[in-house]
């Protein structure tokens, strides 16, 4: 952990010039005053923005708030609660995923989007199974609320809407990302890359076997089978 807290160190600054955005980031799950969002969204629909590398989901939940699971590594180097209250920036987000502490959290449709555009319910075209009724889809994002482990792959924000909206944890990133992967590795060329670089790193490394030979012939035989 030493690490990522050398890296916290270097990434996240202070937040003294931030403590104007106090009132707008203690963002909770009790109903508000009615938000100018609130007649562009309704209770329960999925909202996506692109975030860094990836695409971010969050749910609404009314009154200018959005539930959403979000990697967050300040929680792992600091208890000062209000700093961790505020906007996660790309660093702390980055860090986190790496650390692969995460959070369900609510805030305000601003700091949700951090400066993207917002698109509405994109996945009710893709999925097959109908979406909850958003009274249900809001009510459990925010009973999820809190600490949560990560995983790039296997739960990630977009999982979490998923199952909120359409009752299935699932990720289609995920799924076109170890697709892209698979293609990529299960292929004829990486067969007869494999084939080659294989002999030539064990005569450079000086580990001739019959081991290191049964190795270099069938991984290559494996890749190529499968591809």
């Amino acid at each position: 952990m030493f690490p990522l807290t050398l890296l916290g160190l270097l990434f996240i600054t202070a937040q003294t010039d931030d403590k104007k955005k106090k009132g707008k980031n203690q963002a909770t799950t009790k109903e508000e005053t009615p938000s100018k969002y609130d007649s562009m969204f309704q209770r329960g629909d999925l909202l996506e923005v692109p975030r860094t590398l990836f695409t971010h989901f969050g749910i609404y939940l009314g009154g200018g708030r959005v539930a959403h699971l979000i990697p967050d590594i300040l929680p792992v180097l600091s208890d000062d609660e209000e700093a961790i209250r505020e906007m996660v920036t790309n660093n702390r987000l980055i860090l986190g995923v790496i650390a692969k502490c995460a959070s369900v959290r609510v805030d305000t449709v601003e700091d949700f989007a951090y400066g993207s555009e917002i698109i509405v319910n994109p996945m009710d075209k893709v999925c097959s199974r109908p979406p909850l009724k958003g009274e249900e889809v809001a009510d459990r994002a925010e009973k999820l609320q809190g600490s949560t482990a990560y995983s790039l792959l296997w739960y990630n924000c977009e999982h979490y809407v998923m199952y909120c909206r359409y009752g299935t944890c699932m990720s289609f990133q995920t799924f076109q990302f170890c697709k892209t992967v698979k293609k990529f590795i299960l292929s004829q060329k990486s067969a007869k890359v494999t084939a080659v670089l294989g002999p030539v790193l064990v005569l450079y490394l000086e580990v001739v076997s019959l081991y290191s030979a049964l190795v270099i012939v069938l991984v290559p035989f494996i890749i190529w089978m499968a591809s």
